[in-house]
């Protein structure tokens, strides 16, 4: 058996996996993604990123190449909005409803992206490859090992059966909702679990006579079971057709057969003699029928040593919502920067203690949010923008975009949080800055050249100061020098132009103040004003942060 060495070895070759390898490459991480499948799956799966990951992925370079790959199926209408109803798609009466969750409204640069995640997942490993991280495609886990300075795993090549130990600082687990890392740990999760089988296809047919120049972006049909899903993907002969699946005789899924699910499709579309073409999902298998879960659960840790749970070894959210994929990329993103620090000796351990601290009560929440939406609404798609939350079973849910933008991360890398404001989330435009929320959105200008405020984020940590805070700039060199910190200063009104004049008041700090922003975009501390001795007031707040203290 060969032995390697990798500084973070991820488990599962998914959305999450990927986008881990893509953050952790970006910091410069020596990482190792083994995924059992041969390929990535062919399947759409989830249609569609909100702009927070827009945002995320932005940073890593990939936003123009998202919105250069949208799905065919969705680009080639202007009805690609619409959600509708019916009972079966030939039906004459549509009821119409917009996929949209409302305008983001200059809350970000961004916007939402409708890329299906098999499209997805590939801009991901070329990006992750480029980055120079190692994806390596028909690999399993065999098993690995925790000791006192790493995690050592024993991979093997399913083509071939050769094992390889490789040996790493850290193992990231993204290997789905029946993680075997998971179980491995003995991590339990709380919730409901898995509510009900989803049978999903893709398949080509001639549908243009039967939509009679219609094409929805997403139908509810009631036929063959209520909430069976069809919406188009990539050309004019490809959709795909989903439903809830209940065995009332005991078959089990995988036993479904093609005729079956050819008779289902038929009658969803509503022409029994409908020309169909089942297509292959998985090329190392063949297969054409895919099942998917429908639940919700949270893992009661996310941490087990050396490991971490992301994704959807970490939490399962109904699809209500479109939180899930969001989520993952979320998890990866969080936890990417913070072993990048630790592993350049910028960070005590301590800093990981922070992954779980963060993102499990965000997991929590938004899990309640899908979940009451998906009792709200009965069905699966991103619920409409309001002004205010309402109640739902006794459930409070918050507007979309509140619970896409507006949480807050109480840990230990957040400094100065607010004891009394115990909300879960807060309407994007009431944030300003305030300790553990994302940074806000403004337009600045830099070089000439037109930017956001968020792309000063994401490699390192920031500090802005306002117009009158060149003692801020100056402490945050000397600490960035001294520390070997990747720690950059900018001067609102000096070398970083804000010509809306907003940037005090959109960030809670007078021109003399200073705001320190976390590489993912959280602010982690901020001073009002200019204190007595700014250099020491960072100076300490960086100990803190970065437990080193």
């Amino acid at each position: 058996m060969s032995d390697e060495q990798k500084r973070v070895l991820v488990v599962g070759g998914g959305l999450t996996g990927l986008t881990a390898a893509v953050f952790l490459a970006w910091h410069g991480v020596s990482t190792l993604v083994v995924e059992r499948h041969t390929d990535t799956l062919l399947h759409p799966r989830a249609r569609g990123i909100n702009p927070r990951s827009v945002e995320l992925l932005r940073q890593v370079g990939l936003e123009e190449d998202l919105h250069a790959n949208l799905s065919m199926g969705v680009v080639a209408t202007e009805s690609a909005d619409q959600l509708v109803r019916a009972e079966t798609l030939a039906a004459e009466e549509y009821v119409l409803d917009s996929l949209a969750p409302g305008d983001v409204g200059g809350v970000s640069p961004c916007s939402w992206c409708a890329i299906d995640q098999d499209r997805l997942e590939v801009l991901l490993r070329k990006r992750a490859t480029e980055l120079g991280a190692d994806i390596r495609f028909g690999t399993e886990l065999a098993g690995f090992e925790q000791g006192p300075d790493g995690v050592t795993a024993v991979l093997r090549d399913l083509s071939s059966g050769n094992e390889t130990a490789v040996t790493g600082a850290y193992l990231i687990a993204a290997d789905g909702w029946r993680s075997g890392v998971r179980t491995r740990l003995g991590v339990r999760f709380t919730g409901p679990g898995v509510l009900m089988e989803t049978l999903s296809v893709v398949f080509e047919a001639d549908l243009e006579p039967v939509l009679r120049g219609r094409r929805p972006g997403l139908a509810f049909v009631s036929r063959p079971v209520d909430k069976t899903i069809v919406f188009p993907h990539d050309g004019d002969r490809a959709w795909v057709f989903g439903m809830p699946y209940y065995a009332a005789d005991g078959t089990p899924v995988g036993d479904v057969t093609e005729e079956q699910v050819l008779r289902w499709v038929r009658e969803a579309v509503g022409v029994p003699g409908l020309d169909v073409t089942l297509k292959v999902q998985i090329p190392q298998t063949g297969a054409k029928i895919l099942s998917f879960p429908i639940g919700g659960y949270t893992a009661e840790r996310f941490r087990s040593g050396r490991v971490f749970l992301a994704g959807d070894a970490a939490r399962m959210v109904p699809p209500s919502g479109a939180f899930g994929g969001s989520s993952g990329i979320a998890d990866a993103h969080n936890l990417a920067w913070k072993l990048a620090s630790v592993l350049r000796g910028e960070a005590g351990e301590g800093l990981l203690d922070t992954y779980e601290e963060e993102r499990r009560p965000v997991s929590l929440f938004t899990l309640e949010q899908a979940m009451a939406r998906m009792v709200g609404r009965g069905d699966g798609e991103h619920p409409g923008e309001s002004e205010t939350a309402v109640e739902v079973d006794g459930t409070v849910v918050h507007p979309y975009w509140s619970v896409v933008f507006g949480y807050r991360y109480r840990s230990a890398a957040v400094l100065g949080t607010d004891p009394h404001d115990q909300e879960p989330v807060h309407a994007p435009r009431e944030l300003r800055a305030q300790p553990g929320s994302r940074a806000p959105h403004l337009p600045l200008v830099r070089d000439g050249r037109e930017i956001s405020a968020l792309d000063l984020f994401g490699e390192g940590w920031v500090l802005l100061a306002g117009e009158e805070g060149a003692a801020w700039v100056t402490a945050a060199e000397d600490a960035a020098a001294r520390r070997g910190l990747r720690l950059t200063a900018h001067r609102v009104g000096g070398d970083v132009q804000d010509p809306s004049g907003g940037w005090p008041a959109r960030y809670g700090v007078e021109d003399t103040g200073a705001v320190l922003v976390r590489p993912d975009g959280f602010v982690a501390w901020r001073s009002a004003g200019l204190p007595p001795a700014p250099r020491a007031a960072l100076e300490r707040a960086l100990d803190s942060l970065l437990q080193l203290g």
